[in-house]
């Protein structure tokens, strides 16, 4: 029989790795909800017509199709089926068959749900969301067709005390996880800036795409990629971003860009009051840059853009994953939807990745809010002690368990170390006699006679 495998890109995740997932949720769950944001969840499913149209054409071919149930294929109209499929066909031929998708990210599905509970909600509106996406990308190193990520958004509201909140969670979550970042800022009007160089919004969108790889292929391949995409005019203006980028400091990039004659206009001035403005904002600016070759790929943007990148010095060299944080402004998403003038402005934590880095530098153990307690039963006749004990200890807010049944203690010992349970409580005979319970410190090796009364009081986990 041959042996069950899983989907490419895909991954099962056993005890002592979820423990870990758990522990960095938790963290980012309590900096969330200390800043007023709520939970709220979306189903895995979407209209194919709610997610099409929002990511840019290479976001549309990553999305994920799920063929309609019943007897979908004899729904098909021949006539406007082609005689000879090619690649570019799809768009036509994908409506016949497929009308759901999985979600591509949680963006568009929020702005989706505020647009259906408007009504309801409370302006502006902060959420909190953390669930898994999908992706029909090519699966490598930090890449994967099923991740989760973990988002917060501010909806209606477009002051720039928004985007400072978002980053000053940045900070606090990577603090708290212990890993050095640098948060990457831009603004899309900067970028809008660029326009009359380009030649028209078609050309500024092919721009975006091509310089949102600079992270992949560096400068030259960018060079490159705006040749083949029939922009060699645009090359110049990207040598000089550069050149304004690799500028000691963010002001020095700011006047630097002030003084770029050929694209003085009101797009580049208020993305560099916006720029400016959000800087005194953040009591830390320590790990804050700006980054003017930072795009987002994304065609819904239209304000500010961050990314989060790791620069622990404690991740291996040879440890390269990209950016595990990202996001921006969207002041026009919920207008495709019917609701006009609703700013927001959101990011994303990529779980997947966060724990991808903390592993590489050794930075996530298991914390002890897992451990717990086994009762172990010398005889048969004592589980029924053993399950009251165990409940006790429960009601106090302690994990306990009970082992199933009496076989040789070693066994019994055996399992509560495999489980990383900090004490065994060991029930013979004499202790079941006198109401005691003979506790092992499964850490220390230390032993004692503990009252069962006194169980719930004597117990530390810290």
């Amino acid at each position: 029989m041959e042996k069950p495998s899983l989907p490419s890109g895909t991954r099962d995740f056993g005890p002592e790795i979820m423990k870990k997932r758990k522990f960095v949720l938790s963290v980012m769950e309590r900096v969330f909800r200390s800043h007023g944001f709520l939970p709220i969840e979306t189903p895995s499913l979407e209209n194919l017509k709610t997610l099409q149209g929002k990511y840019g054409d290479e976001g549309d071919q990553l999305l994920f199709k799920v063929l309609n149930s019943g007897e979908y294929f004899s729904k098909i109209k021949l006539e406007n089926w082609p005689q000879n499929p090619t690649d570019t066909d799809y768009k036509s031929m994908t409506p016949q068959i497929s009308d759901r998708g999985l979600r591509y990210d949680l963006t568009v599905p929020l702005a989706r749900f505020v647009v259906m509970n408007r009504d309801k909600l409370a302006f502006p509106f902060k959420r909190y969301q953390m669930q898994p996406v999908w992706r029909a990308d090519r699966p490598q190193k930090g890449r994967y067709r099923e991740f989760w990520q973990c988002d917060i958004d501010i909806v209606g509201s477009n002051s720039v005390v928004s985007e400072a909140e978002l980053v000053e969670c940045y900070q606090e979550v990577f603090a708290q996880l212990n890993l050095e970042v640098q948060i990457k800022i831009n603004h899309r009007l900067i970028l809008d800036a660029f326009l009359p160089l380009l030649g028209g919004r078609e050309q500024w969108n092919s721009f975006m795409v091509a310089i949102d790889k600079f992270d992949k292929i560096g400068q030259d391949g960018v060079s490159l990629e705006l040749e083949q995409r029939g922009l060699p005019h645009s090359i110049s203006a990207w040598n000089t971003l550069c050149e304004i980028a690799s500028l000691n400091n963010t002001e020095q990039k700011l006047q630097a860009l002030e003084q770029f004659s050929e694209i003085q206009n009101d797009s580049l001035t208020q993305g560099i009051a916006q720029v400016r403005e959000l800087l005194t904002l953040l009591p830390n600016q320590n790990n804050v840059f700006l980054d003017l070759r930072l795009a987002r790929g994304l065609s819904y943007y239209t304000g500010c853009v961050f990314e989060v990148v790791s620069n622990d010095p404690r991740i291996p060299s040879d440890f390269r994953i990209g950016s595990i944080g990202g996001g921006g402004r969207y002041d026009n998403l919920t207008g495709v939807f019917g609701l006009k003038d609703v700013p927001g402005v959101g990011v994303s934590f990529g779980l997947d990745r966060i724990l991808d880095t903390l592993e590489s530098a050794n930075l996530l153990e298991v914390n002890n809010e897992w451990a717990g307690v086994l009762i172990c039963c010398m005889e048969e006749d004592y589980l029924s002690t053993a399950a009251q004990i165990a409940r006790d200890l429960r009601n106090h807010n302690l994990i306990c368990e009970v082992y199933p049944g009496a076989p040789k203690l070693k066994k019994q010992l055996d399992y509560a170390n495999s489980k990383g349970c900090k004490y065994a409580l060991i029930l013979g005979e004499s202790e079941m006699q006198q109401q005691q319970a003979m506790v092992k410190n499964l850490e220390t090796g230390e032993q004692q006679l503990i009252d069962w009364s006194k169980l719930s009081h004597t117990l530390t986990f810290n």
